[in-house]
């Protein structure tokens, strides 16, 4: 039962800071425009352009979280940035 709740509170920990972390990165200077470009617009033009769900914006959502992770996990690693504590 602790090994659940440890499980829970980190991905809580994880995803409550993803917005400081994908902020961070994109206002850093070590990060280049090009890969900055990579998250912003597939984002952007996922959010506009008409989508499978109309009138229902809990899919842009959640593509824009599940992007936001993967884009903050690659650019740290690939930059060398630590993750915020």
């Amino acid at each position: 039962m602790a090994m659940h709740a440890k499980n829970k509170s980190s991905w809580f920990r994880l995803w409550s800071r993803l917005p400081a972390r994908v902020w961070r990165i994109l206002r850093s200077s070590q990060v280049s425009a090009a890969d900055k470009l990579w998250f912003i617009v597939p984002v952007a033009l996922y959010w506009v352009l008409p989508d499978f769900m109309p009138f229902l914006p809990i899919d842009d959502v959640a593509v824009t979280i599940a992007v936001a992770g993967w884009f903050a996990g690659r650019m740290e690693r690939k930059y060398g940035l630590q993750p915020p504590e």
